[in-house]
């Protein structure tokens, strides 16, 4: 699926960004986010991840958590999200929004310092608090 070019993905990200809630967009520090059309391979072995994974997002930096008194001076972390994995996996526009909405959370919740079990439990909480609310 390649229904959405480079600019019309980027306003998907835009979007997922402004949907996260109002108090965590206050408290992003020194965070770029990117998109790239596919992870790299020193990304990939990076964090040992097989050639042929599928990598929708990914946060590289210092979590806001771990971050101390020196933390000063340093370059933005980086929040990417890969435009190819996700078109391809997704079956429709809707989709994509919603895979582009998730993924943008995701990688945001790594920036506030959440590694990836704590993460998958807050989405899936997320997830059945938003079918709730339907």
């Amino acid at each position: 699926m390649d229904e959405f070019d480079r600019e019309q993905f980027e306003e998907l990200v835009n979007a997922g960004i402004e949907a996260i809630p109002k108090k965590f967009l206050d408290l992003l520090d020194n965070v770029a986010v990117t998109i790239d059309q596919e992870p790299t391979t020193i990304q990939l072995a990076k964090f040992k991840l097989q050639h042929n994974s599928t990598l929708l997002g990914l946060y590289e930096g210092v979590p806001q958590n771990r971050r101390g008194a020196n933390y000063t001076a340093v370059l933005p972390d980086k929040i990417t999200i890969f435009r190819g994995p996700i078109l391809r996996i997704a079956q429709d526009p809707e989709a994509i929004k919603q895979m582009v909405k998730d993924t943008v959370w995701h990688e945001i919740a790594h920036h506030f310092g959440m590694d990836e079990h704590e993460v998958r439990f807050a989405e899936r909480k997320r997830r059945s608090k938003n079918q709730l609310i339907v």
